[in-house]
Parts: structure tokens; sequence; C-alpha cells
């Protein structure tokens, strides 16, 4: 009798795992992770200009009253591609966008540009992605919301699509 539950208790053990995982793959729990960012200053940094003709961007170009968009994208990314219709849409509405290009370099930057569309007030080029670190970014593309003061309202991760214009609009303290 104990041998043979001895012999079935492996096939028990692995059928109890598959179950457990079913259950957690059928009703997964939010796995949304909140920003630790929110709600605190920009992180110090300074990504020097990326393209010529155009300012770098800095923590300290955020404190002048002017609310506005910071995109960190890279040319090399494809949902970077995606949103940038959106961006130009806000861009056109009076939203004012300042972008970090992560991981990346100027002729491949104006390529992507001129192929897409530039909807950035400014660029910083940070190649050794020292302010994506800063920002605890995970990838790109992100887009946060950052009041006059410096502050962040709110990080939106992944690709800007339509959904989200009006609630971007909303708390930059305009209206879509």
């Amino acid at each position: 009798m104990t041998r043979k539950l001895i012999l079935w208790l492996p096939f028990v053990l692995v059928a109890a795992l598959f179950v457990a995982f079913w259950v957690s793959l059928k009703n997964p729990d939010d796995r949304v992770i909140a920003s630790q960012m929110v709600g605190k200053p920009l992180p110090q940094f300074a990504a020097g200009p990326a393209m010529p003709g155009q300012a770098g961007v800095a923590n300290t170009d955020y404190a002048d009253g002017k609310p506005r968009l910071l995109n960190i994208f890279a040319s090399w990314c494809v949902p970077c591609v995606q949103e940038i219709p959106m961006l130009l849409r806000l861009q056109r509405m009076g939203v004012q966008i300042d972008g970090i290009a992560v991981h990346d370099n100027s002729a491949d930057l104006a390529r992507f540009l001129s192929d897409n569309g530039n909807p950035y007030t400014r660029i910083g080029l940070d190649s050794g992605g020292r302010a994506q670190i800063a920002f605890g970014s995970a990838g790109v593309p992100e887009t946060f919301v950052v009041d006059g003061q410096g502050k962040i309202l709110y990080q939106h991760i992944g690709v800007v699509t339509e959904n989200d214009i009006p609630k971007l609009t909303a708390m930059l303290g305009g209206k879509p």
C-alpha cells in the first residue's frame, strides 16, 4: 500500500500544479504595475540635443509653469512609429511634447522624423539609457504628463492611442 502511494505521489503533485497554473491563467490578478514616479518631481537628468536645430531636454526645463508631455521613444521602436500620428495630433492641438530618444543616434533619428513627422519641441539623446533608468522606464514608448513645476502627474506605458487623447489633454489642463 505504501509503495503504491509513493509511486502515485509524483503524478498527483504534477496534476495539482497543473490545476493551480490553469486556474491562475484563467483568472489572472491585476498585473498592472503602478508607477513609482507619479506624484514625484522629475528625476535629475540632462539629455543633450539629438538633432541639429532642436534643443536637448533636462529636468530644469520643466519648472517654467507650462505643463507638457515627455515622450521616451526610439527610432528603432516599431510601436513608436504607430503613436506618431497621435502625437502629431496632440501637437496640432497645442500640446507641447518633448522627447528623449534612447539608445539611438542622430542619423537614425533624422530618418525616423523625416519618414514619420516630428511632434517634438525638443529632443534629447539618451545614448546610454541613463535618463530612461532615472524615470524607471521599462521600455519604449512611454509618455509622462509633467505639470509646470516639474512634477510627474501621469505615466502612460505603451502607444498613445486615440482613446488616450482626452485623458492626456485633460491632465494638461485643456480640452480634446
